[in-house]
């Protein structure tokens, strides 16, 4: 898997890292056979504008393109920076998951239709 971070305001410290490289490895481990293609681009830091001394100041953003399918984006803000990397990184997951099934699905139909066409021409 392709991986780029990025950070904003913000300077990444060796227990963030290896934090985040946990979490970008549950997400390869569900990409399965297409991690070799997969790009994962991160993006952590400080959330701009509004007061930056109270809650949620902290945001994590992942966007994960796998070629012929679907992009999927997540966004979080939170109160620390660790919050905000587990909250996208389920978010990134729920939306993968949903893409597989709506893929799985459509393969079935599709085979289906085909076996039913198969039946009327016999």
């Amino acid at each position: 898997m392709d991986i780029r971070i990025k950070t904003t305001d913000y300077e990444m410290v060796p227990a963030v890292e290896a934090y985040l490289d946990e979490k970008l490895a549950v997400i390869a481990k569900h990409l399965g056979s297409d991690d070799d293609s997969t790009r994962c681009e991160v993006e952590i830091g400080r959330a701009a504008g509004g007061q930056r001394h109270g809650d949620n100041m902290w945001f994590a953003e992942f966007n994960v393109s796998t070629p012929g399918g679907a992009s999927v984006r997540a966004t979080n803000n939170a109160d620390s920076v660790n919050t905000a990397i587990e909250d996208a990184k389920e978010e990134i997951l729920r939306q993968l998951r949903t893409e597989k099934q709506i893929h799985r699905r459509m393969l079935r139909q599709s085979g289906a239709a085909i076996k039913r066409l198969l039946r009327l021409n016999n």
